[in-house]
């Protein structure tokens, strides 16, 4: 075998394998037009994606809780107020903090154990 034959097998294997690994996680058969049936790597959805999501809006919820607890219902309406008359990115600000009812409970939390 030359160098070039070697070199084009070599490329083949690792085509091969990388091929066979990502089917050896999971694959969904379809049929093409032809009628030939193909596998193709299924695609997974990645689940440190969902928990960093679920992470950042916990703290989120826990930090405006605190907030709420520290400054006081009438203190912390007063400033989400000055927040939503302020810039596009403001505003957003004032609807991600305003008051709900978990933050209310939060606060109670805090409340009761600070």
């Amino acid at each position: 075998m030359s160098a070039s034959q070697f070199d084009e097998f070599d490329r083949r294997m690792r085509r091969i394998t990388r091929r066979h690994t990502q089917l050896s996680k999971g694959y969904v058969t379809s049929v093409n037009d032809d009628g030939l049936v193909v596998a193709k790597p299924r695609r997974k959805f990645s689940r440190g994606t969902l928990r960093g999501v679920a992470i950042v809006m916990i703290g989120l919820m826990i930090f405006k809780g605190f907030l709420h607890h520290q400054l006081g219902p009438a203190e912390y309406a007063q400033r989400v107020e000055a927040l939503s008359s302020g810039s596009f990115f403001e505003k957003a600000g004032a609807v991600l903090m305003a008051a709900d009812p978990i933050t209310v409970w939060l606060a109670g939390q805090f409340a009761t154990y600070l």
